[in-house]
């Protein structure tokens, strides 16, 4: 039996391991047999035990998972797209479980928040490294220096953690005063140059409920109606400035922030007009999906199921291959995804559990009840886009495992 000093070095590392893979290693499926393993490792080690809390939470997430089954028996399709659908469907399971395990096992509060600020540390640190070495930086180009790396949200909860984890704790994470402005200057600093519009909505959500502004009342409501009169005056200037397509520097990203309503919800492209098909990509995907639905309105119910493909009636340039793909598993807008594989009924199952996730905000003010919150309105917003928690790089649902663990410690506190 390791002694409880080894169990915290064992398992920060080990985190720290399964974010650098989940950021940095490419294939999906090696990431989910690393994190099964790992699981199975955390098993032999001792025995592991789960809370009902967070087994009521998984069940409605393993629902989902089983409703795509049903359209998979029905429609039946090839074993390879199959595990990979199953493989993207198991991964915010497996994610609870091991953030959970690797917590409960440090079993501190406060290293649990130091690990996740090393492990974003280490991130930033390698993102610098990429940036300078793989990337024209001087260029002053915004899509050289994304060339490599696109976001990384594990950064933003690590900053988040260093600035309010005293405010809600009482202590600081790192007992030397200049460890905090350091991690959190290369924070601040790596997470800038992601220059990545979903990184900027995550930070605005932690921001709102850390200071309380995501509960609905009268000073929440009046918060968030000052930030969304901002965000209309901001896309005023943007559809009134002079901002070409294809600049570069601030110009480029101002130009990818300004297409961002038409991008998720156009669906009417030509699809020989490249610049159009380009620029509104995520309506061209979700409308594929929904033409082939309608020539199957079953579907609507159940879904197509696990291994289900979507026509795109070309060969676009998404992969490595000269020909290109024209059949594609994934789409972009998690919603259109979501019921295109498992119907409505796993689409509202799963909008149930963000929902209920975001009601921890109304729940004791702690720094735990805080983040499940926040999460959830994280992957409500940001499974239009990247499709929340099922997309591959996602590093939230991690952090989330942990909070559901220092809730039943704190239960466990309370009761005793």
């Amino acid at each position: 039996m390791v002694t409880k000093i080894e169990k915290k070095t064992v398992y920060t590392a080990l985190f720290i391991l399964i974010a650098l893979c989940q950021l940095y290693v490419e294939s999906f499926r090696i990431n989910i047999f690393l994190q099964l393993g790992i699981l199975g490792f955390c098993a032999l080690l001792e025995p592991i035990r789960f809370s009902n809390r967070l087994y009521q939470h998984l069940a409605s997430i393993v629902m989902v998972l089983l409703i795509g089954l049903i359209g998979m028996a029905i429609h039946r399709y090839g074993p390879s797209t199959i595990f990979k659908d199953l493989f993207h469907f198991i991964k915010p399971i497996l994610g609870l479980l091991l953030g959970y395990t690797f917590f409960k096992r440090i079993g501190d509060f406060r290293m649990f928040a130091k690990t996740v600020v090393i492990a974003s540390v280490v991130t930033a640190l390698i993102h610098f490294g990429i940036i300078v070495l793989f990337t024209d930086f001087m260029s002053g180009s915004i899509e050289q220096i994304r060339l490599y790396t696109r976001d990384n949200f594990l950064e933003i909860f690590g900053l988040f953690l260093l600035v309010y984890f005293p405010k809600f704790e009482g202590s600081e994470i790192f007992e030397k005063h200049y460890y905090k402005w350091i991690c959190m200057v290369v924070l601040s600093v790596s997470a800038f140059l992601y220059f990545s519009r979903t990184m900027i909505v995550i930070a605005a959500v932690l921001w709102l409920a850390m200071k309380g502004y995501t509960r609905i009342t009268q000073q929440g409501l009046k918060a968030i109606s000052i930030v969304i009169l901002l965000i209309g005056l901001f896309y005023v200037y943007l559809y009134n400035a002079n901002i070409k397509r294809g600049a570069t520097g601030l110009e480029g990203f101002l130009y990818k922030v300004k297409i961002v309503p038409e991008e998720l919800f156009t669906f009417n492209i030509d699809r020989e007009d490249h610049a159009d098909l380009w620029d509104h990509w995520r309506g061209y995907e979700a409308k594929r999906a929904l033409e082939l639905m309608n020539d199957h309105p079953s579907s609507y119910l159940f879904g197509t199921g696990h291994g289900s493909l979507v026509d795109l009636k070309f060969y676009a340039p998404l992969t490595g291959d000269k020909k290109g793909i024209r059949f594609i598993s994934e789409l972009h807008n998690g919603y259109i995804y979501l019921l295109y594989k498992t119907g409505i009924l796993g689409l509202l199952i799963y909008i149930f559990v963000l929902l209920r996730w975001y009601a921890y905000i109304y729940k004791s003010r702690n720094l735990a009840n805080v983040l499940i919150s926040a999460a959830g309105i994280i992957f409500l917003m940001t499974t239009v886009m990247i499709t929340g928690m099922y997309n591959s790089k996602d590093i939230i649902i991690f952090i989330v495992g942990g909070m559901f663990w220092h809730l039943h410690l704190k239960e466990r506190k309370r009761l005793s």
